[in-house]
């Protein structure tokens, strides 16, 4: 028997026969605000949302684009740069976020913290593009590996916000 058998087989009998943790799926978690999904939404110098109950709130992880309800399983994700929406019965918030972490507790509780965050309806597209053509040009003609990233950065930040305004009209 391996030295690794050997180690694993008490730690497996150890599981069996106590219950060190649980998870819940979705279906049996219970919702504190009956159906609904409490969000607070931070940023460093402001709080934008203070449990504010949504129906729904969509987002960009780096996992993955996220749907999130109430009773929702608990996750921590990485924010990528991208669109928060915010979807409660009278109507949609969208916020860009450069981005932050989502902490979706076991009681339908979501935390956002983002280090920035606008509203979408309040960025001018053709900033954006402006923007992104000297970032594009900048990354070019760079001589050095730092100014390079920078612009690799601006790049990246800019041609999300530009999907962002683009989708904003579906």
């Amino acid at each position: 028997m391996s030295f690794i058998t050997r180690t694993l087989k008490p730690a497996t009998a150890l599981a069996r026969s106590t219950r060190l943790a649980s998870r819940f799926y979705a279906s049996e978690a219970t919702g504190a605000a009956a159906g609904k999904l409490v969000v607070n939404f931070a940023l460093p110098h402001q709080s934008v949302m203070t449990s504010q109950e949504v129906n729904q709130v969509d987002l960009s992880a780096v996992s993955g684009d996220l749907g999130i309800l109430a009773d929702h399983v608990p996750t921590i994700e990485q924010l990528k740069p991208g669109v928060i929406d915010f979807i409660s019965d009278s109507g949609s918030q969208k916020y860009f976020v450069s981005g932050g972490f989502a902490i979706m507790n076991p009681n339908s509780v979501l935390n956002i913290n983002a280090i920035e965050a606008f509203k979408l309806e309040d960025i001018d597209a053709q900033a954006v593009a402006t923007n992104l053509a000297e970032s594009q040009r900048l990354a070019s003609s760079a001589k050095d590996d730092i100014t390079k990233e920078a612009a690799a950065i601006e790049i990246e930040l800019y041609e999300s916000l530009q999907s962002a305004l683009l989708g904003k009209s579906k």
